[in-house]
């Protein structure tokens, strides 16, 4: 994308602009989430549902988790919508904004990095204690690991700063492409390496997918003319706005990290195989939250940024009440056909090697809860981003709190009788709460939405029970006359899917729905352009 020298601003049309964007956004998830089912079917092969794999799921989300502390909660609540505010400005403070906060972002990593190398051994108490009842050798390891992957947190945390940087220049082919590349490490290092290093080969997959997802972020910030003259403003004013709209995100992310404290500590107290098996069901959950809901709410983000400065709320309430039923219109058939299909699916992707059939079982009774909580998380990502564009941190910290408060009630009661099954159910009343006060937020803060948007659900949910219906179906007629093994699992979810898919797709074209229409056109957009390049 040209940037023009003295202004930034965007000028596609919004709908369009939006499902273009979000396509891109879509085929890059897309590309990432199917590298992320084959690095959990390489993994599940190599190393099965073992302690070993629970001890690196543990280590590997300290970077995951300070990265989304750091970066993840500041990206689309902060970083985002202010860089989008100097986008329109000049070049000259653009690029001042961007030196200053990677320049700040340099010293502060570093220093988190060496305390990560120190405080490993207390990080792995807290985490994962429960492993000195199932297997006090994974202690060692899981230290072990945290310190291998201590870099991530620098190299991914950069990254995501850079990756900010572009969307708010509304270039998102890029930051699409990094998050395939990030997922390659793990694919191409394990194998080669699983035999010389064990277990830690995954730990050199995810240095080499991060260091390879920064110097992505690199280059196209430089394509976009963005000069990276790192200089220490501390007292910068853009950098000041953005702590300010970030500090209700840490204060509810505080939250967030005990809550994940809480349940990696009380899941690691239910058995040595219960965090691999919770790690399983929750990528494939994750897939489609990933494909769908988070691509077409950060395509929205700065267009809703634009929208609320420019004081247009008719345009900003379009955008957005669109946004919802795109993605209602996909996440809910996507649900339907995980929870129908997931013991197949899950056999297709993961039973192979030292993944048996008994962790298939165990997988698809954590993915039919999980799922239920896909469908609320999946709607509570655009309302999320609808408050961050209005400079709104506040309120979504305060429900994030809330919603903690759910969880911990809900996993201490539960977790006794249900074991691991108890803290999947209870993340589930999490996003199920969360959802409700938003949604009720939304309607006092923002008012209606467009005119249709609850007829539009209403057609969706008609044609995804049509859809239920005619896999269900299929299912039935099918199951004793399909060979046992991958198979059959491929021919069961590939039929009955398909005949799912198909009654889906009729109904949707019989009620002539708008976003249906507006996502065909823009995938026929893009199909030429592939084809020419």
């Amino acid at each position: 994308m040209r940037v023009p020298d003295d202004k930034m601003e965007a000028t596609q049309p919004p709908m369009r602009g939006l499902a273009r964007s979000a396509s891109v956004l879509a085929v890059g998830n897309l590309a990432s989430r199917v590298l992320g089912l084959v690095r959990e079917i390489v993994i599940a092969a190599l190393f099965g549902a073992t302690g070993q794999v629970s001890a690196f799921r543990v280590a590997a989300q300290v970077p995951t988790l300070l990265y989304d502390f750091l970066v993840g909660g500041m990206l689309s609540a902060a970083l985002v919508p202010v860089l989008s505010d100097y986008a329109r400005r000049s070049r000259r403070d653009f690029a001042q904004v961007v030196g200053a906060l990677i320049a700040v972002f340099v010293v502060v990593l570093t220093l988190l990095v060496i305390a990560l190398e120190i405080t490993a051994p207390a990080l792995t108490l807290l985490l994962a204690g429960g492993f000195r009842d199932a297997d006090p050798t994974l202690l060692t390891l899981t230290t072990q690991l945290i310190r291998w992957l201590a870099p991530v947190v620098w190299l991914l945390s950069l990254a995501g700063v850079l990756m900010a940087v572009l969307y708010a220049l509304q270039r998102f082919t890029f930051p699409a492409i990094a998050t395939a590349v990030f997922n390659l490490g793990i694919v191409l290092a394990a194998p080669l390496l699983a035999s010389v290093v064990g277990i830690f080969s995954l730990a050199i997959g995810l240095l080499l997918g991060s260091l390879a997802q920064l110097t992505l972020m690199t280059v196209d910030v430089r394509r976009a003319g963005v000069p990276l003259a790192l200089t220490l403003q501390w007292r910068h004013p853009a950098l000041r706005r953005i702590l300010w709209l970030y500090l209700p995100i840490a204060a509810g992310l505080v939250v967030s990290l005990f809550q994940v404290g809480l349940d990696r500590r009380l899941a690691s107290g239910t058995g040595a195989q219960s965090i691999a098996w919770m790690a399983n069901a929750t990528t494939l959950q994750q897939m489609p939250l990933g494909l769908i809901s988070v691509a077409i709410s950060l395509a929205a983000l700065p267009r809703l940024s634009q929208f609320y400065a420019a004081g247009d709320e008719q345009a900003y309430r379009q955008t957005l009440g669109r946004g919802l039923r795109m993605v209602w219109m996909l996440i809910l058939p996507a649900g339907v056909l995980l929870w129908l299909l997931g013991a197949p699916v899950t056999q297709l992707l993961f039973e192979r090697g030292a993944f048996t059939a008994a962790d298939t079982a165990q997988v698809v009774r954590a993915l039919n809860i999980y799922l239920l909580g896909m469908i609320f998380a999946a709607i509570d990502f655009p309302l999320n981003f609808a408050f961050y564009a209005r400079f709104n941190t506040w309120l979504p910290a305060l429900v994030g709190v809330i919603s903690v408060g759910v969880y911990t009630i809900a996993a201490l009661a539960l977790v006794q009788p249900l074991g691991y099954l108890g803290l999947v159910w209870a993340d589930t009343a999490k996003q199920a709460g969360h959802v409700a006060i938003m949604l009720l937020l939304l309607w006092r803060v923002v008012g209606r939405l467009q005119a249709g948007t609850l007829a539009g659900f209403i057609a969706i949910t008609l044609a995804s029970v049509v859809m239920a219906a005619a896999t269900f179906a299929t299912t039935m007629l099918l199951a004793g006359w399909l060979p046992d093994g991958f198979l059959g699992a491929l021919l069961m979810v590939v039929l009955a899917g398909g005949a799912g898919i198909i009654a889906y797709s009729a109904i949707l074209i019989a009620f002539r729905l708008p976003e249906a229409q507006t996502l065909a056109m823009a995938v026929r957009a893009r199909a030429p352009r592939r084809m020419k390049a």
